[in-house]
C-alpha cells in the first residue's frame, strides 16, 4: 500500500480491533488500510453521532486553544474559515461572537464550493486531519485557500513512539485513517513550504 500522503510504500504495522495498519517510512504516518475505508452513508452516520451543539461548554472549552490562538493572532478585519466544520461549528460561532468573519465548509455537512473559490487569512482543521482519505490532496488545498503568511490551525492527537498503537484508544474510531507524528508534520511543512510549524501538545499551526 502506498503512503497516501507521500506516496512512499508501507509497511505492514499493527492489526487491532479486526483492522490493519500500515506505517510509513518515510514521512513516519500511519494509514488504516483502504479496505477497511467506511462507505459515504456509514460514514456520514458516524458523523452525525457527534454532538458539536455550539452551546455546550465542553466542547467549547475543548476548542478553546484554536480561537484563543486565532485572537491573539488575528483580528476581525482577516477573513478566517472552519474547514471540515462539521453540522455546527462551535469555532466559527465564538469567533463570531466575538465579530469576526469567519465561513464554513464541511463535504458532507455545508458542502459549498464556492467557499473554495476565495483566499483566507487563517483555516481552522479541528479534529479532522485524521479523517483525511487523501491527505496530500487536502493539505495542497489548504495551502492554495491561504493568502500570503496565512495560518492554519489544527488540532489533533499525534501519535509517538512512547503510545502503544495496538491499545491506543484514538484509533479506535473508523472514520480516523491517518495518524500523524512530529515527523509527519514537519514532512508536510518541507513539501509545501511552509515558512513556520508549532506544534503545542494537539494544537498544530502551519504558516504560509
Amino acid at each position: 500500500m502506498q503512503c497516501s500522503l507521500c506516496g512512499s510504500e508501507t509497511i505492514g504495522y499493527s492489526e487491532a480491533h479486526n483492522r490493519k495498519y500500515n506505517k510509513c517510512p518515510q514521512c513516519k504516518g500511519i494509514l488504516l488500510d483502504s479496505v477497511y475505508f467506511l462507505s459515504e452513508e456509514a460514514e456520514k452516520e458516524r458523523y452525525q453521532l457527534h454532538e458539536n451543539d455550539v452551546n455546550d461548554l465542553g466542547y467549547q472549552k475543548f476548542v478553546s486553544p484554536i480561537v484563543n490562538a486565532i485572537c491573539k493572532k488575528h483580528d476581525s478585519n482577516h477573513k478566517g474559515l472552519d474547514f471540515g466544520s462539521g453540522k455546527d461549528s462551535v469555532i466559527a460561532y465564538q469567533l463570531q461572537k466575538k465579530g469576526y468573519n469567519v465561513l464554513t465548509y464541511d463535504p458532507i455537512f455545508c458542502p459549498d464550493d464556492t467557499i473554495l473559490k476565495s483566499k483566507y487569512d487563517y483555516i481552522t482543521c479541528c479534529e479532522v486531519m485524521e479523517h483525511f482519505y487523501n491527505p496530500v490532496k487536502e493539505f495542497e488545498l489548504l495551502h492554495s485557500l491561504l493568502n500570503k503568511k496565512g495560518v492554519i490551525f489544527c488540532k489533533t492527537n499525534l501519535y509517538h513512539e512512547s503510545i502503544n498503537f495496538d491499545s491506543w484508544w484514538y484509533k479506535n474510531d473508523a472514520t480516523h485513517v491517518f495518524f500523524y507524528s512530529s515527523d509527519t508534520l514537519h514532512w508536510i511543512q518541507q513539501k509545501f513550504k511552509f515558512k513556520a510549524l508549532e506544534i503545542a501538545n494537539d494544537l498544530i499551526i502551519f504558516t504560509k
